[in-house]
């Protein structure tokens, strides 16, 4: 996700080219949330983690360079949540819902998330500039 951002000012990671008004910075910054939700509140059992609604609206007042310094420090302590799991088929620590998934089944859905976000900022990017590819 962050490479699909290289090179681009504040202006074009911001611009709505869809009709549903997704931009490359939401993307990132919804990505943001569903680390911190899935991984810092459900697996790690941090009730500070929860971000409420995981939506793509970019908080006002937040630079790119913030928004994208923050998904790079919920990865982080994504990374650091499944290190302190001892057995992946564990449940989580904080079910969402009804459902007390496993552990294994937060980093499968979280892989799926980002990819399917990540091929939508393909598109995003290609709209842009013209930039396709990896």
């Amino acid at each position: 996700m962050v490479k699909k951002t290289d090179g681009l000012t504040e202006e074009q990671l911001r611009r709505v080219l869809v009709e549903s008004g997704t931009t490359l910075l939401g993307l990132v910054h919804h990505l943001t949330l569903a680390e911190r939700l899935w991984f810092g509140h459900c697996v790690a059992g941090r009730e500070g983690d929860d971000p409420g609604d995981v939506d793509m609206l970019v908080p006002a007042g937040h630079s790119a360079e913030r928004v994208l310094a923050d998904y790079q420090a919920a990865i982080a302590a994504s990374d650091a949540a499944i290190r302190a799991v001892d057995d992946l088929g564990a449940p989580v620590a904080i079910p969402v819902g009804d459902t007390r998934q496993s552990v294994r089944w937060v980093i499968a859905h979280m892989t799926s998330e980002t990819v399917r976000h990540a091929g939508h900022a393909d598109i995003l990017r290609e709209q842009i500039d013209g930039t396709t590819g990896r």
